[in-house]
């Protein structure tokens, strides 16, 4: 969400007042009644009118709010001239405080200044709300140096004044405003000085005072619609709840991750607790906050986020027919809003489910990529460990959620696990979660039309397999899985124009050779074991050698791709591309020479195409310096092999000349 997105909700709300009477001692009844009725006027073009207003005048309303506010800014000045008139002739005049910096810190605001409820506290609290509401019109009319004069004159108002339950609300709406200001012109840090200041006079008011306090709009409110306490509450709540989503978005900026996931998460609960979210709105955030977590290896937190997310997005209601959106455009809107926003949630828990498998594959796999039973073994017997911390942590937790939505999101919470999974039967668990978000976020993310979506869902869906076979032991089944990968990504591969998606069809080259080179392995071992120290037979030969072309024709096809139209390979590899080269080039080597041949010619046509590129490898780093650190072991290896393959080839030849 943007910043910029709850200026509008701001008019209307928090803050509060004790039940005294509203009217200064100067103004009669009648007079009073007709600057509350100009307020209540602005109140309402501003709020509703404005939502009508035609597209060649989209702010007609707001002008006309902003001439209402002038002439009861004009009104309440006259009558304040009054006042001081007769003041002046009493014994007990007030003396104005001197004034003070305007910096956004509230050292001295709960010990200097008027009394709130002293009638100069109450004409310095209802112009300072004038100036306020001037300034948000300024700035929903673009007209922002104006908005913010507006905003610091109430500011300068308010620092006639202690802090107390008559006029804490505005002392928080006009920080939080010009925080927002701030924030949008990339003054982060000025933003950041207001936002706090306003956190730290809620905080201290809490808990020095704590009665609801009066709302802004009940300046100029007859007593007869004064606000109950609780609606004062609900108020002045939701005005601090907006200077933690300000706050987070703020520490977001900074740089300041772990501070910003803290705000976010507790604004998210407070909105439910005010039951002041639209509900689509909140389960994104919800999802996007999981995604902080997940990578952060927080998955209780994470998957709470989410469980929470696909709940409260139910409250949205149901998808509107296909039928229904044909008839209705507004039908058709919503229809469409609603399937993208699930389907973003859908692929938040893809990367959940995926990265829980990734994780628990680190922790698990030994030097070689393969799983370590022994760790397994010794994670098992540390599992009930694990579920007791789980249990203590999710205690603690700030946890989302009200009596008609917590059961809710608990069951969907136990539908996949949060702990790492440690063997097949738990990790397939996780695996088919995924999997079925998969199938959700594809019905709305389709190749026609979300081509780049579309393909990094199935990507991600290659990655599930892919995390799931290593837990496989059955090399014949993780075989078949990695078979599952090659046909939903080859077919896409072909297809793409690579002048529109270079970079995708790269991608994909690569992990199709990658996965064709792991099928390999796997084949070859299992061939390995059959045979039992017999030779190979024809047909598992035939099956070897076929992998082995794949792997190095999609390798090759990936190194093309960085070539000019002339088909001249770069003398300079970009960063982002470093590594994938170097490797490619280091696995077609490998790859040529492992191609089984019976034939002496192809057997020395496969070992020259293999040196050739163990040496690009290794002459590429010496004309580099920045390489070799991309590519330590390839590169050992490919010297090691650049001094060994030409013996090996000397020998075949020799083996040749003999033989003719």
């Amino acid at each position: 969400m943007a910043v910029k997105c709850f200026v509008g909700i701001l008019l209307p709300s928090c803050s509060r007042m004790t039940e005294k009477k509203t009217n200064m001692a100067s103004i009669n009844s009648v007079e009073w009644r007709s600057i509350c009725d100009k307020f209540t006027n602005a109140q309402r073009l501003t709020e509703t009118e404005s939502r009508n207003d035609p597209e060649n005048d989209p702010f007609r309303s707001k002008y006309k709010a902003r001439e209402l506010l002038r002439e009861v800014y004009c009104s309440l000045k006259s009558f304040e001239a009054g006042d001081r008139e007769e003041d002046a002739g009493g014994e007990n005049c007030e003396q104005r405080p001197p004034d003070q910096p305007v910096d956004g810190q509230t050292e001295d605001a709960f010990s200097k200044g008027f009394s709130g409820d002293s009638p100069a506290g109450m004409r310095a609290a209802k112009l300072g709300a004038v100036e306020y509401y001037l300034g948000v019109n300024h700035v929903d009319t673009e007209e922002l140096s104006a908005g913010q004069e507006h905003l610091m004159n109430c500011m300068k108002m308010l620092e006639k004044c202690r802090v107390s339950s008559e006029n804490v609300s505005l002392f928080i709406h006009v920080r939080n405003q010009l925080g927002i200001l701030w924030a949008g012109r990339d003054e982060t840090e000025t933003a950041q000085g207001f936002l706090e200041s306003a956190e730290s006079i809620y905080q201290r008011y809490m808990k020095e005072d704590g009665r609801p306090p009066t709302d802004m709009t009940e300046y100029f409110t007859t007593e007869e619609n004064l606000l109950t306490h609780q609606e004062r509450t609900k108020r002045f709540e939701l005005a601090y709840t907006h200077t933690m989503y300000y706050l987070a978005q703020v520490y977001k900026n900074l740089g300041e991750n772990e501070r910003a996931a803290t705000y976010c998460h507790s604004t998210l609960q407070r909105q439910l607790q005010l039951n002041q979210f639209s509900p689509m709105e909140w389960a994104l955030n919800a999802a996007t906050l999981s995604q902080y977590y997940i990578t952060k290896g927080r998955y209780m937190e994470g998957r709470h986020c989410l469980a929470a997310a696909t709940v409260i997005s139910g409250l949205a209601g149901e998808v509107p027919s296909e039928a229904a959106a044909q008839e209705s455009e507004t039908e058709s809107e919503r229809r469409e809003h609603l399937q993208q926003k699930r389907a973003e949630i859908a692929r938040c828990w893809i990367k959940y489910c995926l990265n829980l498998l990734q994780d628990a594959k680190k922790l698990l796999e030994d030097n070689i990529g393969e799983l370590d039973t022994d760790r397994q073994d010794e994670l098992k017997r540390a599992r009930r460990q694990e579920e007791e911390e789980e249990e203590k942590g999710r205690k603690s937790a700030l946890l989302f959620g009200s009596e008609d939505t917590f059961d809710s999101i608990a069951s969907v919470e136990e539908k996949v696990m949060c702990l790492f999974p440690l063997d097949f039967t738990e990790a397939r668990t996780v695996f088919l979660v995924g999997q079925n978000y998969v199938t959700q976020a594809k019905e709305y993310f389709q190749m026609d039309g979300y081509v780049t979506d579309h393909i990094e869902i199935l990507q991600d869906h290659s990655s599930l397999f892919r995390a799931l076979a290593f837990f496989e032991e059955d090399l014949e089944r993780r075989c078949k899985m990695h078979k599952r990968r090659v046909d939903m990504l080859e077919p896409i591969c072909n297809d793409l124009n690579s002048r529109y998606y270079l970079l995708i069809r790269r991608q994909l080259m690569f992990e199709l050779a990658e996965t064709y080179n792991e099928m390999m392995d796997l084949k070859l071992t299992l061939a390995n074991r059959q045979a039992d120290n017999h030779s190979l037979d024809g047909h598992t030969i035939k099956k070897f050698n076929h992998l082995c072309s794949a792997s190095a024709k999609y390798f090759q096809m990936f190194l093309d791709s960085l070539c000019s139209p002339e088909g001249k390979p770069p003398e300079h590899l970009e960063e982002e591309v470093l590594r994938p080269a170097l490797v490619a080039r280091f696995r077609v080597a490998r790859l040529h020479s492992k191609l089984i041949s019976s034939s002496p010619p192809v057997q020395l046509e496969n070992l020259n195409r293999a040196l050739e590129n163990y040496k690009y490898v290794v002459q590429y780093c010496e004309a580099h310096p920045e390489a070799p650190a991309a590519v330590e072991t390839e590169l050992e290896l490919s010297t090691e092999m650049v001094g060994l393959l030409p013996l090996k080839i000397n020998r075949l030849k020799s083996r040749m000349a003999a033989n003719n």
